[in-house]
Parts: structure tokens; C-alpha cells; sequence
């Protein structure tokens, strides 16, 4: 049975390290230090919206995100281990992430993701976010996407 935690900020030891590596073992192409320097920095700008998905303990998927600006969420990272995808934890995730957002106001949620990554492209669309345009990041071509939630 898997237990869903909303934390706001970067979840506590054990939590942070769990969380990490799950991070490093779908993201590969990230330090350790890159991922940390990286969370701990929006988490020090201001509120950052961590949702875990979990299995005994262990983080098995993830979402965070931050105010990109007023009214507008960003829904910044996240992912689900390979070994518990097609169970519908991503969808969890987002559907929890946009009821909290609407909680607090926000009006749109912004991502981006890479054609790369077709599963999370797929599950934004499936959910409401349409194509708003692309820019070209140092990784490749990034697909920018939006969703209205008023």
C-alpha cells in the first residue's frame, strides 16, 4: 500500500536521501551535487511543494514545484521509479499537486519537459496542459506546456 506525503519545503532525512536517489537513478545525466544545489536552491526562494509517493519508507515517485510568479505554478521536477511505473503514481502525483494548487489560488500551471521524456509529455497533455512553445536548453529541445485551473 503506498503512502502519499505533501511536505512544504524538502522533505527530512531519510526522506532527502530516498527522494535523491530515485532522483539520480531516473536523471542520469545530473550530479549528486548538481540535484542537491539545485533543490535546496528553490527551496531557499521561497515555497517549494514536495509530494512523495511511498512504498515501505522509500520514495518510489515525486513532484515539486514553486510559485514561478503570482497566480502561476511552476511544476518544477519529478518522477516515478521504473519498477512502479503504469500504476498510475505519476497521475496521483499530478492530480494532488493541481487540487493543491487551486487550494491556494494559483490560476495556471506551467512545465516543460523534453520529447525525451513521451511518458510525462503524454500524461501533461492527458491532463489538461496544452503546447505553449518550445526553447532550446543546453540538453536539447524543451517543451514548454500550460494549464489553466480557473
Amino acid at each position: 500500500m503506498l503512502e502519499w506525503l505533501q511536505i512544504e519545503g524538502l522533505p527530512h532525512e531519510p526522506l532527502f536521501e530516498s527522494l535523491l536517489t530515485l532522483h539520480l537513478q531516473v536523471f542520469t545525466d545530473q550530479s549528486r551535487e548538481e540535484a542537491v544545489a539545485d533543490m535546496t536552491y528553490h527551496a531557499q526562494r521561497g515555497p517549494l511543494l514536495t509530494l512523495l509517493a511511498m512504498d515501505s519508507g522509500v520514495v518510489v515517485g515525486y513532484k515539486m514545484g514553486y510559485e514561478r510568479k503570482p497566480a502561476q505554478f511552476y511544476s518544477w521536477l519529478g518522477c516515478v521509479s521504473p519498477d512502479y511505473r503504469g500504476r498510475g503514481i505519476a497521475a496521483e502525483l499530478m492530480t494532488r499537486q493541481h487540487d493543491w494548487c487551486r487550494q491556494c489560488g494559483y490560476q495556471t500551471i506551467r512545465t516543460q519537459t523534453m520529447n525525451r521524456w513521451r511518458t510525462m509529455l503524454l500524461l501533461n497533455i492527458r491532463h489538461g496542459f496544452d503546447i505553449i512553445g518550445t526553447l532550446q536548453g543546453h540538453r536539447g529541445l524543451i517543451i514548454v506546456l500550460e494549464k489553466r485551473l480557473v
